[in-house]
């Protein structure tokens, strides 16, 4: 009978990795807004957390000894109370606010950000921290508490109606770091440019932005940014 209880643990377990790995799939790689994309992956990683959590919990339920266990410790108020008030404190407490974060927005992927005198872009916003890439290439991690309550200077959020937005469909056999660098070179004399690899799905999505004065000034930069792209990639040979 033990054994029949160690394989159902096993299966019931295998189950939620598996489920989890598929939904995992299913969600990933989705050419999204930057916007969008935020609220997306971490959901998305909310999702899976939860999946293996309660796969994690009902393979437990197999082995009564552990049940047993488990129902004892858990019944102590005072264990229950020091749990929670870690929890609360540390982990459940930038839990909450990564989800605030990917809710509100105060940032997203790809923007770029000041925090306690250091600048980059966001690279990566997590359940429990969020990662800012440097400009010299070090990443700075912050704990999403912190970025829930203190002040943030964000560069890139303006009114969407005066920013110049393109994207680029990039072989991914291209050397993306390269064609990063030439897009940079072209559009620095734009005010606040940006150029940043947004997806990878097929091809590699790039995206390219830049302030303007006004919407319509947006626009004609929107197609100016289009064609100037397009003829530097092809005389440095990236596109055909």
């Amino acid at each position: 009978m033990t054994g029949e209880r160690w394989i159902v643990f096993g299966a019931v377990l295998l189950a939620a990795l598996v489920a989890a790995r598929l939904v995992d799939r299913r969600l990933s790689g989705r050419a999204l807004p930057p916007e969008a994309v935020t609220r997306y992956r971490v959901l998305r990683r909310s999702l899976i957390a939860t999946i293996v959590a309660v796969g994690v919990l009902s393979a437990l339920l197999a082995i009564p000894a552990v049940r047993t266990v488990a129902g004892a410790v858990l019944g102590s108020a005072a264990v229950v109370a020091i749990i929670f008030g870690f929890a609360a404190q540390s982990t459940l407490s930038n839990f909450v606010a990564g989800v605030l974060i990917a809710v509100t927005q105060p940032l997203r992927l790809g923007d770029r950000v000041a925090f306690a005198g250091e600048e980059g872009i966001v690279e990566e916003i997590g359940l429990i921290y969020t990662m800012v890439r440097l400009d010299d290439g070090a990443r700075l991690v912050i704990p999403n508490t912190k970025l829930a309550s203190d002040t943030i200077r964000n560069s890139t959020i303006v009114s969407r109606e005066n920013v110049a937005e393109i994207t680029l469909q990039v072989p991914l056999g291209a050397a993306l770091g390269s064609v990063v660098e030439l897009l940079r070179a072209e559009t620095a004399g734009e005010r606040d440019a940006e150029v940043y690899v947004s997806s990878l799905d097929g091809n590699a999505t790039v995206t390219v932005r830049a302030v303007a004065t006004d919407p319509d000034a947006a626009r004609r930069l929107a197609h100016e940014l289009r064609l100037r792209a397009h003829e530097r990639l092809r005389a440095e040979d990236v596109i055909g």
